[in-house]
């Protein structure tokens, strides 16, 4: 249980690491989504399964689908913008 847990915990840390250091923001999300999951496990498997499931829905699912959305949604006003500026 605790080499299961410590080597949960190193996934954790390495894959945090590599989300900091991807510079391509789809892959970003997608690591951030693997994130959640990876600690979802941990939860499950330190006895906390309540959490685990929160931890899936706003972790693995919402943030990473709000951080799209937001994203998309400031390209959408960018090119809106420019192109309201070549009108004018």
């Amino acid at each position: 249980m605790m080499i299961l847990g410590t080597g949960l915990l190193t996934l954790i840390a390495v894959s945090a690491f590599i989300i900091v250091r991807t510079d391509d923001v789809t892959n970003q999300l997608l690591g951030l989504g693997f994130y959640g999951l990876l600690f979802a496990l941990m939860f499950f498997v330190f006895q906390a399964p309540d959490v685990a499931l929160s931890q899936i829905t706003v972790g693995a699912i919402a943030l990473p689908l709000m951080i799209m959305l937001a994203i998309t949604r400031m390209k959408h006003r960018e090119a809106v913008n420019r192109a309201g500026k070549k009108r004018s």
